[in-house]
C-alpha cells in the first residue's frame, strides 16, 4: 500500500511525526508572509545615532561650523570685552577674558578726541541717502532689463553692467576726485554721495531674481490696466523684498564702512563720516595704553551695521535662497 501511495503522490506522515514536505512548505510561506522567521528590520530613526552617521554629521557639520563662528567671532568679541577694559587688564603677563574692573574711560576718550556726535550723523545721512538711491536705481534698472522687451539695446547695457563689475573702484578714484574737486564738491557730503550712486552689483542681482518672477502674473496686471510703474512697485517689489533687502542690507554695509574716497575727498572734522573721523585717533596708535581706546572705536563703527543685520536676518536668508528650489 505504501508503495503504492507513494507512486501516486498520496503523502504520509514523516516517521518522525512531523508535517509532510508540502505542509511544510506552505507553514514557511506562511511565517514568511506574516514577517516571521526572519529578523525584524531595524527602525528608521535608529540610523541617525549610528556610529557612521554621528561621525559624519560631526566631521562634515558642526565641527567646520565650529571652527569658522570662532575665527569670526572671537576678534569680535575680544575687540568689545577689551573696549572696557582698563589699560592694566589689557597689557598685562595674565590677561583674562572678562575685565575685572569695566570702565567705560575708553569710550569717553573717543567721544574727546574725535566729534563724535558730528561725524556719526554724517555717516548716517551720508549711508542713507546713497543706499535709498543705489537701491531704487537698482530696482528700476533691473525691471527695464527684464521686462522693457522694447528697449533697444538691452543685451550691450548688460554687458557694459558685468564690464563694471570686473573694474575696481580704486581705478576710477582720480577721474571722480578731479570731477568732484572741480565742481566744489570738497569736504562736502554731496561730494562723498554723488559719484557712488551707480550700482551694478545690485542691478545685476536683482535683474537674475527678476527673471524667476512668473510672466503670467504681469501679464494678468496689464490685462487689468496696470502699467509698468504699479506692475513694478505692486508686484514685482513686494514679490522679490526679501531680495531688494538683500541688495539693501550689502549695500548699507558698503556705504557705512566706506573709507577711502571719504578720506580722499574731505579733510575737516565737520564734513567726515564715522570711519574717517575715528582715523584722527591714528596719533595715539604708537601709545602703549591707547588699545582701549582703538577698540572703543572699533566697536562704534561695527555696532549699527551687526544691528541692521539682526533686525533684517531673515529677509537676507529669504533673499539668498529666493528661486533655488522650483
Amino acid at each position: 500500500m505504501s508503495t503504492v501511495a507513494a507512486a501516486v503522490g498520496v503523502g504520509l506522515p514523516s516517521s518522525s511525526g512531523g508535517p509532510s514536505s508540502p505542509d511544510r512548505d506552505r507553514d514557511l510561506r506562511k511565517k514568511e508572509a506574516r514577517g516571521e522567521g526572519r529578523p525584524r528590520p531595524r527602525p528608521e530613526w535608529t540610523r541617525a545615532f549610528s556610529h557612521s552617521h554621528l561621525t559624519e554629521t560631526l566631521l562634515a557639520g558642526y565641527v567646520p561650523m565650529i571652527v569658522a563662528i570662532l575665527i569670526i567671532a572671537l576678534p569680535l568679541v575680544w575687540m568689545v570685552i577689551s573696549s572696557f577694559k582698563p589699560v592694566s587688564e589689557i597689557i598685562t603677563s595674565a590677561p583674562t577674558l572678562l575685565p575685572r574692573d569695566p570702565t567705560t574711560q575708553n569710550y569717553s576718550e573717543v567721544a574727546a578726541r574725535v566729534p563724535l556726535a558730528r561725524v556719526f550723523l554724517n555717516s548716517v545721512i551720508v549711508t542713507v541717502v546713497s543706499s535709498a538711491v543705489k537701491v531704487i536705481l537698482a530696482i528700476t534698472g533691473a525691471y527695464a532689463l527684464v521686462f522693457l522687451t522694447r528697449v533697444p539695446f538691452r543685451r550691450v547695457v548688460l554687458v557694459l553692467i558685468l564690464v563694471a563689475l570686473m573694474v575696481p573702484p580704486e581705478a576710477s578714484m582720480l577721474p571722480n576726485y578731479i570731477t568732484i574737486a572741480g565742481m566744489g564738491g570738497r569736504n562736502t557730503l554731496w561730494g562723498i554721495i554723488l559719484p557712488g550712486l551707480g550700482t551694478a552689483f545690485g542691478t545685476f542681482l536683482l535683474r537674475q531674481q527678476f527673471l524667476t518672477v512668473p510672466p503670467e502674473i504681469l501679464e494678468a496686471a496689464e490685462l487689468d490696466g496696470a502699467g509698468h510703474w504699479r506692475r513694478l512697485w505692486r508686484i514685482v517689489v513686494p514679490v522679490m523684498a526679501p531680495s531688494i533687502a538683500t541688495v539693501g542690507l550689502v549695500t548699507v554695509v558698503s556705504e557705512w564702512n566706506s573709507f577711502l574716497w571719504p578720506l580722499i575727498i574731505t579733510d575737516t572734522p565737520e564734513s567726515m563720516t564715522l570711519p574717517v573721523g575715528l582715523n584722527l585717533l591714528n596719533s595715539v596708535e604708537g601709545q602703549t595704553g591707547s588699545y582701549g581706546i582703538l577698540m572703543a572705536g572699533a566697536v562704534l563703527v561695527i555696532a549699527p551695521v551687526l544691528l541692521i543685520f539682526a533686525a533684517l536676518q531673515r529677509l537676507i536668508v529669504a533673499g539668498l535662497t529666493q528661486g533655488a528650489v522650483k
